[in-house]
């Protein structure tokens, strides 16, 4: 009897459960503006939660892998209103995140920088594409999610001189982000062997397309203004402020192929993109926001996806062990674009392959076939280490 009492008072201590210690919280910040830029394309229109989803659909993957290192990961979305103080906002939403997901224009993204620098807050740059962010202007607290203007004229570049369309019309907006775009086509067509045959400014003269007679000036307009160009293989368009690149597809004045900001777009990410098992994220992402997901969304997916994956690798939610790892050697992160996104050490800008797709298909993915490099073929997109003006501060 003795005997049965002992065991089944051992079984009975078999049977309590174990008091598990609470999860470490990982807070991550989301600062963006609340402003929308509206499209030319009815069925491209953002909305208001482009990008913030993308990062809580990555939220929702850190805490699948949290369940099992104890690791509980939230998100602190913060949308800035016009007028409102960025600075302060910042600095209020880093008293409790180590890390900030950032969505902001470029001199806003400095200040935040600046301010936060001597607290110890590390910044991800999901949003401005500015190359400058990452040169002259780095900063050792920014690291660049998004890819850069001249990552995506690389990646179209590659493309069009590996189809042997080396001859570029190249039109420009009139808007300083337009001229900025141009910018970084003309170096690249410079760095791949093709040739700008002659460049056209479009004007923006504020008028509206959307009336009864849009389509019918459009189509006579189009064509004029492309007509009596040099001989040329593509139309490259710089026009990243939505004024008329999207009404240049089969509107120009010669039968040739349009690219850049209409047409063949270079991208991060891309709603028909379904390889490497790109098809489960998308139908996950559709399945929680009844949309598409756009390229913000998966810039700021990677941005939050980075944090998860130090932690789990580092098992520890210790800012300074998180930073590190990112920075370092190590770091890897799986995106569903065919290889590893690493980080560049020289200007905290992450690698990552490029899309090229045309608003239906993704047509290729850069780099392409035959561009080389000595470490690795995604340095051939963007500044390379020995071409960097950054001193990281």
């Amino acid at each position: 009897m003795v005997r049965w009492l002992i065991g089944a008072v051992g079984l009975g201590l078999l049977a309590t459960p174990v008091l598990a210690a609470d999860p470490i919280e990982i807070d991550i910040g989301y600062l963006h503006r609340a402003a929308i830029q509206s499209t030319l394309s009815l069925v491209e229109q953002p909305t208001e939660n482009n990008g913030v989803a993308g990062a809580r659909l990555a939220i929702e993957d850190n805490n699948t892998t949290g369940k099992f290192l104890n690791q509980h990961f939230t998100l602190d979305e913060v949308r800035l209103k016009h007028g409102d103080d960025v600075v302060k906002t910042a600095t209020t939403l880093a008293g409790h995140d180590g890390f900030i997901i950032a969505d902001l224009p470029p001199d806003e993204l400095l200040k935040v920088a600046d301010a936060l620098r001597d607290r110890g807050t590390v910044l991800l740059n999901a949003g401005a594409i500015d190359d400058r962010l990452r040169e002259e202007d780095c900063r050792a607290n920014v690291i660049h999610v998004a890819p850069t203007r001249s990552m995506l004229a690389d990646a179209l570049a590659q493309y069009l001189v590996w189809k042997q369309w080396k001859r570029w019309l190249l039109v420009v907006g009139s808007h300083e982000k337009d001229k900025l775009y141009a910018d970084a086509l003309r170096r690249s067509a410079m760095r791949f062997g093709a040739k700008i045959v002659q460049e056209r400014t479009f004007e923006d003269t504020g008028g509206a397309r959307r009336t009864d007679s849009g389509v019918t000036l459009i189509q006579r307009q189009m064509p004029v203004f492309t007509q009596q160009a040099p001989a040329y293989d593509v139309l490259v368009a710089a026009d990243e402020s939505e004024v008329f690149a999207s009404y240049l597809p089969y509107r120009t004045w010669d039968p040739r192929p349009v690219a850049g900001s209409a047409g063949l777009v270079p991208t991060s990410w891309d709603a028909a993109h379904d390889q490497w098992g790109a098809i489960q994220l998308q139908n996950r992402f559709v399945k929680l926001n009844s949309r598409r997901m756009t390229a913000l969304d998966m810039q700021a997916w990677t941005a939050a996806r980075m944090v998860g994956e130090a932690a789990s690798r580092t098992n520890s939610s210790d800012l300074k062990k998180l930073v590190d790892f990112i920075r370092g050697p190590d770091f890897a992160l799986a995106a569903f674009k065919g290889q590893p996104l690493t980080l560049r050490d020289w200007n905290l800008q992450l690698r990552q392959p490029i899309l090229l797709a045309d608003g239906r298909m993704v047509v290729s993915v850069s780099p392409q076939e035959g561009f080389l490099h000595q470490v690795s073929e995604l340095d051939t997109l963007g500044v390379d280490r020995p071409e960097t003006k950054c001193k990281l501060r």
